[in-house]
């Protein structure tokens, strides 16, 4: 499993819009703003740690190991 926390601001956009179907700006938008990947990031926060494990991802993040 991956942790949320790893991902690029562009893996999680894909994920959020286009496995849990969430509209999004688009990705230029969002990849060139300093809260851009924040704001991804918030949307994957909604979902539980099944949903996220059925895409391979996790809550976990480094402060955690």
């Amino acid at each position: 499993m991956r942790s949320i926390y790893e991902l690029s601001t562009e893996e999680a956009y894909r994920i959020v819009s286009e496995h849990f179907s969430h509209p999004l700006p688009p990705l230029e938008a969002v990849e060139n703003e300093d809260w851009g990947r924040d704001y991804v990031l918030q949307h994957l926060q909604r979902h539980t740690a099944a949903e996220l494990a059925a895409v391979g991802l996790s809550w976990e993040g480094p402060w955690d190991e």
